[in-house]
């Protein structure tokens, strides 16, 4: 099966989402209580396909939704790419996809993004789940493999890696353990999209790394009124263990977090792992 074959069979799964500024695309799987995930960069939706499947055989209903500029979202040349600027259309995506009380689960920049909207909206999370992310925001560099990204010209010549074999290098090295060259390329194709990835540009050059913001999404995560967990991937050589646990631990008031095994696309390689400790926590203690 092709990339595009891939792509086409997971847009069969989902359905467009009218959220005003930008159009997307949202997939839904079970009847039970619904449990929103979201995606960072440079993926998509597409990251929890084998996540959603699980979480409704585990009686919950799996959602994720792409962002706008990445996957089959619209890419808006004058939309807010900013982190609050996202998590402001979230809470509109939410709403117009008629999802009231749901648990969170975050990765990546889908992490500040995620702890943005739990401060706009904390009386309807349920619970979050917290994959491979950062809370110090202020103080985050973004990895080698990232950084070029946010640079005028180099940006747009090492975006033109995702049409070559360095994109599949760079998933096995650094994504995943086990990745075809279809998925490889379903991945390079969401990424770059009909605007030939202009508008994750963006997304890169906005990252709020800022005290204000920082300060925001800390004060959100100690007022909340929800269980949560960490789960990370181990061997994630892009947001390291060591380095980026410890401070989502102390912002969270947690002991300790799971380690499980996988890259930074952790949903790949411990997608089981992923939708039982979700299912866990969701389920009342008696």
């Amino acid at each position: 099966m092709s990339g595009n074959q891939l792509i086409n069979q997971w847009r069969a799964h989902g359905q467009q989402l009218m959220v005003e500024g930008a159009n997307t695309w949202i997939w839904r799987m079970g009847q039970g209580v619904p449990v929103v995930c979201i995606h960072g960069v440079p993926s998509s939706g597409f990251l929890y396909r084998k996540v959603l499947p699980e979480l409704a055989r585990l009686g919950l209903q799996g959602i994720t939704l792409d962002l706008p500029g990445l996957g089959l979202a619209d890419r808006p040349i004058d939309f807010d790419y900013s982190w609050s600027g996202l998590s402001q259309w979230y809470v509109q995506a939410l709403n117009a996809a008629d999802i009231h009380r749901f648990h969170l689960v975050v990765h990546d920049i889908g992490g500040p993004i995620g702890f943005d909207i739990i401060r706009r909206i904390p009386e309807r999370i349920l619970s979050l789940t917290v994959l491979n992310t950062m809370i110090d925001v202020s103080e985050f560099h973004r990895p080698w493999s990232m950084e070029p990204f946010a640079w005028p010209v180099a940006g747009r010549l090492w975006l033109q890696s995702a049409k070559t074999p360095l994109f599949f290098v760079l998933m096995r090295m650094q994504g995943m353990h086990k990745v075809s060259l279809e998925e490889a390329s379903a991945y390079a194709d969401l990424l770059l999209g009909h605007d030939g990835g202009q508008a994750f540009l963006q997304i890169m050059k906005r990252f709020e790394r800022t005290s204000r913001f920082e300060a925001g999404i800390k004060s959100a995560l100690s007022a909340r009124q929800f269980p949560a967990q960490i789960l990370w991937g181990q061997e994630d050589p892009v947001l390291r263990e060591a380095v980026y646990a410890p401070s989502l631990l102390k912002a969270l008031d947690l002991d300790s977090y799971t380690k499980v095994r996988g890259k930074h696309f952790v949903q790949e390689d411990a997608y089981l792992e992923i939708a039982q400790a979700i299912k866990a926590l969701a389920t009342p203690k008696t």
